[in-house]
């Protein structure tokens, strides 16, 4: 039988802060394995002792729990789990289908013998209501697909027909959704995608903002698809969707954003100037949390194989922890610019092929103009030279980076 992967740095961020007096929040896109995620610490915390009856678990998308959605009734529920009990561990998973669940979350937290446990597949529930109410109280932790570690990990375990990495990283970009796994085909794989998309457009987005015409949303959401890595405006896009027929606002495809956003199916990457040290108002990057859903959307489009690196690249780079901002210096952009929990700075190029010696001085020719000591990288699919090092700038294989050891997952103290 295959296993679950076993999410070894998520898993590791909850057993820290076990016990402690601080609500654990792990936000995600749905499906990127934060319920899996609970039922695994929940077998580390019965193994280590803790009774099947002081450990409580609801799943808010199990219609069994459809009448604790009401925020009264949830906390009277729990009053009667709790109580007479010496310290019981409380799971609310998807909590964000609770009508101020934030009042719940609040009264339980003041319980001294309840070590509170939330996720949410929604930023703006979980960024905006938690981070104003209780500011100061929790730890988050943002959950992201499978790293190319962890999947490569599960398949050298669970696979009887032993691939080349390299074989691996092809199927890698498939999709990181660990459901993924287990499908046994192209087909399957894609219409579980579809599944996932879907409810994430009409349950995360469209219902939470009222919007009517969907198919505009979903132009908009395709049309970032296709451009990942590339710098956009709202104004452009705007444009973008009037020429394909949609009749829209500016504020009103800042809107969609917004929501796009908060449902987690992308990520976005403010630019910084590295020689001001400072964000910059205009133009952002857009990237996708699973490359899989590009190809869905996408079936005609033609592969950007240099752009989906990119995306991978950044991904890795948040889940060690990272700020991720693209770099401005001068005339030139740095691919990506990371800031870790002590404000040092890491840069990053990414190319898929630099034997040709005109890319190669392209690709290093940003990284060169910046002259502060911080770390930079140039980061390829090279098969030939794979690593170099040029006056401090260190060329890596990136499939090796991605397999390289993680530094601690940084925790957002509000």
């Amino acid at each position: 039988m295959k296993r679950l992967v076993q999410r070894v740095e998520y898993l590791n961020f909850l057993k820290r802060h076990r016990d402690k007096p601080i609500i654990k929040v792990v936000s995600g896109v749905r499906r990127s394995g934060k319920s899996t995620l609970f039922t695994l610490y929940r077998h580390y915390l019965e193994a280590d002792g803790v009774a099947a009856e002081n450990i409580v678990n609801i799943n808010f998308e199990d219609m069994q729990f459809n009448e604790l959605r009401d925020a009264n009734a949830l906390y009277a529920y729990l009053i009667t789990k709790i109580q007479n009990k010496e310290k019981v561990y409380v799971f609310l998973d998807e909590i964000q289908h609770v009508h101020q669940f934030e009042r719940v979350v609040d009264s339980l937290f003041i319980k001294e013998n309840v070590d509170l446990y939330i996720t949410g597949s929604n930023a703006y529930y979980l960024s905006g209501e938690i981070a104003t109410l209780l500011s100061g109280r929790y730890v988050e932790l943002q959950m992201l697909p499978l790293s190319f570690a962890e999947f490569l990990e599960w398949h050298i375990q669970n696979d009887p027909n032993k691939q080349t990495n390299n074989d691996y990283f092809n199927e890698y970009l498939k999709s990181a959704m660990p459901y993924t796994l287990f499908t046994d085909s192209d087909q399957e794989t894609l219409e579980y995608l579809n599944g996932v998309y879907n409810t994430v457009v009409l349950n995360d987005i469209v219902a939470r903002l009222n919007i009517s015409d969907v198919r505009v949303l979903q132009r908009l959401i395709e049309t970032l698809f296709s451009t990942i890595g590339g710098l956009v405006t709202i104004n452009k896009l705007r444009n973008t969707l009037v020429s394909k027929g949609a009749q829209i606002a500016n504020k009103t495809v800042e809107k969609y954003i917004r929501g796009i956003l908060d449902s987690l199916i992308m990520y976005e990457a403010k630019r910084f100037d590295i020689h001001g040290k400072e964000l910059l108002e205009t133009q952002e990057k857009y990237y996708i949390v699973d490359v899989g859903l590009r190809r869905l959307t996408l079936r005609d489009h033609l592969e950007d194989f240099g752009h989906i690196l990119e995306n991978i690249v950044f991904l890795e780079l948040k889940r060690r922890g990272y700020e991720v901002y693209v770099g401005k210096i001068g005339t030139y952009e740095v691919d990506f610019v990371a800031i870790n929990s002590k404000q040092e700075l890491s840069y990053y190029q990414v190319a898929l092929n630099t034997t040709d010696r005109n890319v190669l001085e392209r690709e290093l020719r940003p990284l060169q103009s910046i002259k502060d000591s911080y770390p930079k990288y140039l980061l390829t699919l090279d098969d030939f030279n794979k690593e170099a090092n040029y006056d401090g700038i260190k060329k890596l294989g990136v499939i090796d980076w991605l397999l390289g050891q993680h530094s601690s997952l940084s925790e957002n103290m509000s």
